[in-house]
């Protein structure tokens, strides 16, 4: 959950003061913390899958998620598009295997990576990095017992997680 930290410790200033993204990478111009923080609510909102200002971002490609929200729907387009292994081993108490951002390409159709992006504040190549650091760590922390939690402790998860946002 280092990545996770990094940018709930940037919303107190420390990612924003240093200028540099988490995990060493740079998104236009050392903006990586502000893109990050940009893009972690949307990425929330996409795994809850909850209506709200995010929907129309969320709902087309990560809905259907069988009762777990947006998380279940999102694993499913991963697995479709030949990122099964990966999305497993987010989800697994093992390492998490990396995504290339450019995956995220085919994951999500480029309406979607295009919403994103905008809703983010990004361009859509910031997106595409940002998601392969971001998602990979969320659905980890989400799923500590190795498995999908039931849907009611998913959501509860993701509103804990979400309420240190708004500290």
């Amino acid at each position: 959950m280092g990545l996770l930290d990094q940018i709930l410790g940037g919303l107190t200033g420390g990612m924003q003061r240093q200028g540099q993204a988490p995990m060493g990478q740079s998104f236009g111009g050392g903006a990586g913390g502000a893109a990050m923080m940009a893009l972690l609510p949307i990425v929330l909102s996409m795994l809850s899958n909850r209506s709200g200002g995010t929907s129309a971002v969320a709902a087309p490609v990560m809905g259907g998620g069988g009762g777990m929200g947006g998380l279940g729907g999102l694993l499913q387009q991963l697995t479709q598009s030949g990122y099964g292994r990966q999305a497993d081993s987010w989800v697994g108490t093992g390492a998490n295997e990396p995504l290339p951002p450019q995956a995220w390409s085919q994951v999500l159709p480029p309406e979607q990576l295009s919403a994103i992006a905008s809703r983010a504040g990004i361009s859509e190549d910031e997106a595409r990095h940002g998601l392969s650091q971001l998602v990979p760590e969320v659905v980890d922390h989400l799923t500590p017992q190795g498995q999908l939690p039931p849907a009611d402790e998913l959501l509860a998860s993701i509103d804990r997680f979400a309420s240190r946002l708004d500290r």
